[in-house]
């Protein structure tokens, strides 16, 4: 019996979709729930798992090919039998395992980690296979390259030659340019953050906070806090998180949104949390963050966090959103302006902490300071407005009680 296999139903902003890679081929054997596809949308890419045992028996489109919702990938054949996996227990019974291993190896063998055994001429029989049923996978290949050089130290002398020796160095070397087609997700983050610098009043306020109370209360509760919270860790984000909860509350205006020639105030705080991925910067949303305790925050940002560069993200965690917090303190930046995440008409930077000589009630004192940034929409927040509320998070801030208290 044919089973078909469909491509997810999109969401209204999602159009379409990109085969980003088969993890099997025509004739494999796949067992229920495993991998088989991935789908790669403008926001996240998407697994595709096989509904049942069997074996596939066509694929309907190429890597590569775009799709619609609920378009037909292929067909399996269900309850049958790879014929490769037959012919290689008859060849196992007649010869012995030991002179078939690299035929089943590589049978078992998935399109990247084929890929990638080619481009270096590996043989398969050398690679220990993590997947289900032995396969081996790109991590694999990886893992074994990165060990290599140890096992086989001679490799890389063999590998010279004296063309390779009379390349030479310098600037009238070589210069290699190697050219790649953008990927999906890659070409919308470039499209949005476009259409961002042109079709928004966009500015931005600076202002800069005393970390030294938020560092203390976290450094005088942080192994309790994990302790009492099932090893969640306290760190500056949740602080953020919450304090812009509280100051959109008194300012609305940075918590909405404009559509058209109306301006929608959302009477919730879903707060957008940027995340960096090898494929790009994602921003996966906190529901109701308003709602959430410190630990709350924490949990679900490492939660998000993880599954981000995970490839395991929904589209469900991506679309909404009415506020970004983005922190690119993490990777040293001292000052920044952020770029708005249409349709939202706030996002608040964070960025690294750095001590500095301050001048408090007349005497210069050093103190971990952070700058933060503001990047609004002119169109809906007026300056006053929008150093108001950098104000009220840097309030918050230098006294996380406020938080707590909501004053």
């Amino acid at each position: 019996m044919a089973i078909q296999i469909k491509a997810p139903i999109f969401p209204e902003s999602v159009a379409d979709g990109e085969v980003a890679a088969w993890h099997k081929e025509e004739g494999d054997s796949v067992q229920r729930d495993e991998l088989i596809v991935e789908i790669e949308t403008d926001k996240v890419v998407m697994e595709v798992v096989a509904p049942a045992d069997g074996v596939i028996k066509k694929i309907h489109v190429a890597v590569g090919e775009t799709i619609e919702s609920d378009a037909l990938l292929a067909e399996i054949e269900e309850g049958a039998v790879a014929a490769a996996s037959t012919a290689s227990a008859v060849a196992t019974a007649d010869t012995g395992s030991a002179e078939v291993a690299p035929a089943s190896a590589e049978a078992e063998m998935g399109p990247a980690a084929r890929q990638m055994v080619e481009e270096h001429g590996l043989n398969p029989a050398e690679i220990s296979g993590t997947g289900k049923g032995g396969r081996i996978t790109k991590e694999d290949v990886s893992a074994y390259l990165k060990d290599r050089p140890a096992a086989a130290p001679a490799k890389p002398a063999a590998a010279a030659s004296p063309a390779i020796a009379e390349v030479p160095s310098g600037p009238s070397g070589e210069r290699i340019e190697t050219r790649v087609p953008m990927t999906r997700m890659r070409a919308r983050i470039a499209e949005r953050l476009l259409e961002a610098t042109t079709s928004t009043a966009m500015l931005t306020t600076f202002n800069e906070v005393n970390m030294a109370p938020v560092m203390a209360l976290r450094s005088k509760y942080k192994d309790q806090f994990e302790k009492t919270h099932n090893g969640t860790r306290l760190g500056f984000m949740g602080f953020f998180v919450r304090a812009a909860c509280e100051a959109l509350k008194r300012y609305p205006a940075a918590n909405a949104s404009i559509d058209g020639n109306d301006v929608v105030y959302h009477g919730y705080q879903d707060i957008g949390v940027a995340v960096s991925t090898e494929g790009g910067l994602v921003v996966p949303v906190l529901r109701d963050a308003d709602f959430m305790s410190l630990a709350d925050v924490e949990a679900a940002i490492r939660d998000l966090g993880m599954r981000a560069k995970a490839n395991k993200l929904t589209i469900d965690d991506m679309t909404g959103g009415t506020f970004t917090v983005t922190n690119g303190g993490v990777f040293g930046s001292l000052l920044s302006t952020p770029i708005l995440n249409p349709p939202q008409t706030g996002i608040l930077g964070m960025h690294k902490i750095q001590e500095r000589p301050m001048v408090v009630d007349g005497e210069i004192v050093v103190l971990p300071m952070m700058y933060l940034a503001l990047s609004y929409d002119h169109r809906l927040i007026d300056g006053k407005t929008a150093v108001q509320f950098l104000v009220a998070v840097k309030d918050l801030i230098e006294d996380p009680a406020r938080i707590l208290l909501q004053l």
